[in-house]
């Protein structure tokens, strides 16, 4: 992601700064507060270099407008982060709306229970995580609302039961 950085670093100094061009070097372009300020000072000696190359290259007139390849990267780059700010590529979901949700489970309900699922008419599938229990409870095509509460927690009410159910969204 460091890489990333360095390349959209590089690709906003080139075209911001047309100065920038008659230099070589990103320390020497920079004031020492600009380069820490840019977060700058992260990057390792390697990585440095790096940028230093890309700016040398981008700022060479043959090369003229940002290329493809650049323009490939730049889009590479903004789905990383996309992807990163969801949660994508640590392995975790994307973020989900803290919205509640009115709906129905089709078919017959036959009451609350650790681990079972819950599929509401809109497609969306809710386990429960907690051990509420509704004795003797039995419906059909009943009606649900699932709410957010504290610390992420959302909670599974059925229409006629004062009862809640803790759930977490499987799909």
């Amino acid at each position: 992601m460091r890489a990333v950085h360095s390349v959209l670093i590089a690709a906003a100094l080139a075209a911001a700064v047309p100065a920038f061009a008659q230099q070589t070097r990103i320390e020497d372009r920079l004031t020492a507060s600009e380069f820490r300020d840019a977060g700058l000072g992260k990057l390792s000696e390697t990585e440095l270099a790096r940028l230093n190359e890309l700016l040398e290259r981008s700022a060479s007139p043959a090369d003229g407008p940002a290329s493809p390849d650049v323009e490939t990267r730049i889009a590479q780059a903004r789905e990383e982060g996309r992807r990163e700010a969801q949660g994508e590529d640590r392995g975790l979901r994307p973020t989900v709306s803290r919205e509640p949700v009115e709906s129905t489970i089709p078919g017959p309900f036959t009451g609350f229970a650790r681990g079972r699922e819950y599929t509401l008419a809109n497609g969306q599938v809710w386990k429960q995580t907690d051990s509420a229990s509704i004795a003797g409870a039995r419906g059909q095509d009943v009606g649900v609302r699932v709410r957010p509460g504290m610390l992420s927690v959302w909670w599974l009410q059925v229409d006629g039961y004062n009862t809640q159910a803790k759930v977490e969204r499987v799909r």
